[in-house]
């Protein structure tokens, strides 16, 4: 577990996160470190190639096709194709990353990642971009939220969601040494950055980036900061109220109705309105929660370890994703604490259906996704 440092507002954040993090933190794509660290794999490695349909601007692959043009192939838009070609390549060798939009790869080309790649567990790394409802304005045809659960589900897969642009860097570049199949899921648009370049990431581990003793919030993807934004919220943190509400300047938190095997997923429809004076009114008559957070940038292996301790410690778990609430996080999550420890565990997360076209931040606070959204959950239990 990482060192953890005493704040200025008695709160426990881990060693090695951006210190302004409640500060206005520096905004960057995800993407971004997908293609700074293709580039660093590249140039360590000369076996690394890069195959992309259409795509090589949005996936960042371009920054490589120019740098190292004879190990770059564009496929044009023939997802399927791309794989079976990677999985040839990777036969013979070389270190294949196939680049597209997460609803196309693994979204149309699941069958031959299936038989060509997992099943024949080919060195081949699957970088999916504009993963999640936070494409926003392209639809729900391009918000991949069914991803992870397909994924996790292959054997031989590893299946990595970083939080940041430098930690996507540092997963591009760890997928890139890794002998085997690789999911690399990030999103699209410009999201805080929460790591620094010492911020350890390593394949199967988890990192608990605040400690705490009254509840668990395992999130992934850029989702994390909305968990850590939550929990200083819950603890007091005056940066961290203010950011939240110039993050969030009309803030609602709606409460839609999903319901799993005859169970409510969430209560009726309501409609709160919120206000720095409203939540320091609301500390004031609960207390302060001391919420501990977790970092899943793995979601395949698990750090079942880690969970489990954190459960076992506070009693109540909930799992943030940017992702279908069925499958993904929370499935997994939920299948490893059911075996070692029961833990209540409440998502938060897409409630079962499909998105719709919107602004990005529009879209999370409409379905739930947002710091507001995790603090309502918690509060109302």
């Amino acid at each position: 577990m990482p060192k953890q440092v005493q704040h200025d507002d008695d709160t426990m954040l881990a060693k090695h996160l951006n210190p302004n993090l409640f500060k206005n933190p520096e905004l960057i794509p995800t993407r971004n470190g997908y293609g700074d660290g293709l580039v660093e794999a590249g140039t360590k490695n000369k076996n690394v190639v890069v195959l992309c349909c259409d795509l090589v601007e949005s996936t960042r692959s371009l920054g490589f096709a120019k740098k190292f043009p004879e190990r770059f192939i564009e496929m044009g838009v023939a997802e399927q194709n791309m794989a079976g070609v990677a999985a040839g390549m990777a036969g013979y060798g070389k270190v294949p990353f196939i680049a597209s939009y997460a609803v196309f790869s693994p979204g149309r080309n699941f069958d031959q990642i299936r038989v060509s790649i997992a099943y024949g567990d080919q060195n081949v790394k699957i970088a999916a971009a504009h993963a999640g409802i936070s494409v926003g304005p392209d639809g729900a045809t391009h918000q991949a939220l069914e991803d992870i659960a397909m994924m996790r589900a292959l054997p031989n897969m590893i299946l990595l969601s970083p939080c940041d642009m430098l930690e996507t860097k540092k997963a591009t570049l760890t997928a890139a040494a890794y002998k085997g199949p690789v999911y690399l899921r990030f999103t699209r648009e410009k999201t805080p950055v929460i790591t620094t370049p010492k911020t350890p990431f390593e394949i199967g581990k988890a990192q608990v980036l605040r400690t705490g003793k009254d509840v668990t919030i395992v999130a992934t993807g850029p989702l994390v900061y909305e968990a850590l934004l939550a929990a200083e919220c819950l603890a007091g943190n005056k940066d961290a109220i203010a950011t939240l509400f110039a993050r969030y300047p009309k803030i609602a938190a709606r409460v839609k109705t999903s319901k799993l095997h005859g169970h409510s997923m969430a209560r009726s429809k309501v409609t709160i309105a919120w206000s720095p004076a409203k939540i320091s009114a609301l500390l004031k008559q609960r207390g302060p929660v001391d919420a501990e957070v977790i970092n899943c940038s793995t979601i395949k292996p698990l750090d079942v370890e880690t969970l489990v301790r954190s459960a076992k410690k506070t009693g109540l778990v909930i799992t943030v994703e940017e992702h279908q609430i069925h499958g993904g996080l929370r499935g997994a999550v939920a299948e490893a604490l059911s075996l070692l420890h029961p833990t209540r565990i409440i998502p938060v997360g897409m409630p079962d259906s499909f998105g719709e076209s919107g602004e990005t931040m529009e879209l999370l606070e409409k379905y739930g996704m947002t710091a507001p959204w995790i603090i309502y959950t918690l509060v109302n239990q």
